[in-house]
């Protein structure tokens, strides 16, 4: 037998390799089913959680390279751990990978109902996730749901890439790629919502054909923002800087931007664009490592901290640890011990901020903030479902209803 590691774990030795995965037993933890074409299951070895998937050997060490290439490059994917070869009774090879925390399937994000918010929250993270791949010139082959987790994001969703098998790097990514690869999820997404509807596990209306249509509405309007020239004459030269600021309000950091001047007129276009412009300033800042848009809206709160305190004179530095010991910690450390399986800080922080703007709205006044994180957890907190796999000393047991979350 022949493992191929980028974080070698010992344990991952002493797993049954000469069993089929199917047949495995001890290790499985279980967690809500996701859709998959190979066998998956998620096991616990220790403290840490994986996600392992039967495949051919072949492509099991092709998707290993691409998922540690889209790691390099800062992507949204799961994190690839071992690739498992030459098995016992001749069984084919697998892939390991780090389970995804708070990771959730589109069918458990719905929870029993098509809700028509909730699938618009989905297609924005499926359309930045498309997107930000193709930027890296990433042809995926199988944009779908099924091949999509999804995170809670300070009311939004984050979406990570799970399955890069059909997926591919291409020297020159053309129009006519991208758009094959949108058509491609266009016709799975709709194929997926009709299957979720004559299921029966959810109700209500999923409408695809207005859903397909938003995904590639919202999919050209992003990329166009994100890579379209513009031109404007000499004059205005501010409108760099407003472009600019318009990509850092989507997301995303201009790494290179191209200049023509033609004449009186100016011609500019991105050619390097990066996501994730909020959560990379609140890392500076705090060392927090949240999604962007949980980021956006932690810095917003700094930015009303350091009003309210008219610290604006003080190094940001200085005032975001004062606010990170002050505020963010120590509403986090409300959260029962028991209940932390339900939301991760930064978005138990968001959705505290978002209960206070209710709350303080129904008093007509202001309440305090921690005031409102105590009342949160004793009316709000205990309704929110169970997003996290069960904790290392929870225990574990065998079952059919797995996911392939892998992070």
């Amino acid at each position: 037998m022949r493992i191929v590691a980028s974080r070698p774990d010992p344990a991952l030795v002493s797993l049954p390799w000469g069993k089929p995965l199917e047949e495995w037993q001890e290790y499985v933890v279980p967690v809500p089913r996701g859709l998959s074409r190979h066998v998956v299951r998620v096991i616990q070895l220790g403290r840490n959680f994986y996600a392992v998937k039967e495949t051919p050997e072949e492509m099991a060490f092709a998707e290993y390279r691409l998922l540690r290439e889209l790691q390099r490059l800062g992507q949204p994917s799961v994190v690839p751990q071992a690739v498992v070869a030459d098995r016992p009774n001749d069984l084919p090879g697998a892939l390991v990978t780090r389970h995804l925390p708070f990771a959730l399937p589109y069918r458990t994000v719905f929870s029993g109902r098509l809700d028509p918010e909730a699938l618009a929250r989905v297609v924005d993270a499926m359309v930045v996730l498309l997107v930000r791949l193709h930027l890296v010139r990433f042809y995926w082959g199988d944009v779908s749901l099924s091949n999509v987790l999804f995170r809670r994001n300070a009311g939004e969703f984050a979406a990570y890439l799970v399955d890069a098998e059909t997926g591919e790097f291409r020297p020159q990514l053309t129009d006519q790629m991208r758009e094959w690869d949108l058509e491609v999820g266009c016709e799975n997404v709709f194929a997926e919502l009709l299957d979720l509807e004559a299921s029966g596990e959810v109700a209500g209306c999923a409408q695809p054909e207005r859903v397909v249509e938003m995904l590639r509405q919202q999919y050209h309007s992003l990329w166009t923002a994100l890579t379209g020239a513009e031109k404007f004459s000499l004059d205005e030269m501010w409108r760099i800087e407003e472009r600019i600021e318009r990509l850092n309000d989507l997301g995303f950091d201009v790494d290179e931007l191209d200049i023509v001047t033609e004449g009186n007129t100016v011609r500019i276009s991105p050619r390097v664009v990066e996501a994730g412009h909020h959560a990379r300033e609140l890392d500076e800042l705090t060392g927090l490592q949240v999604e962007d848009n949980q980021a956006r809206r932690l810095l917003n709160d700094l930015a009303a901290f350091t009003a309210f305190y008219r610290l604006g004179d003080v190094d940001r530095q200085l005032v975001a640890h004062r606010w990170l010991t002050e505020i963010f910690e120590p509403i986090a450390q409300l959260m029962p011990p028991d209940q932390r399986g339900k939301l991760e800080p930064a978005e138990f922080f968001h959705e505290v901020l978002v209960h206070r703007w209710y709350l303080s709205e129904r008093a007509g006044h202001e309440i305090k903030l921690f005031d409102v994180a105590r009342d949160y957890v004793a009316t709000q907190l205990g309704a929110k479902p169970e997003e996290r796999i069960p904790p290392p000393d929870a225990g574990t047991s065998a079952g059919d209803d797995v996911l392939p979350v892998k992070r």
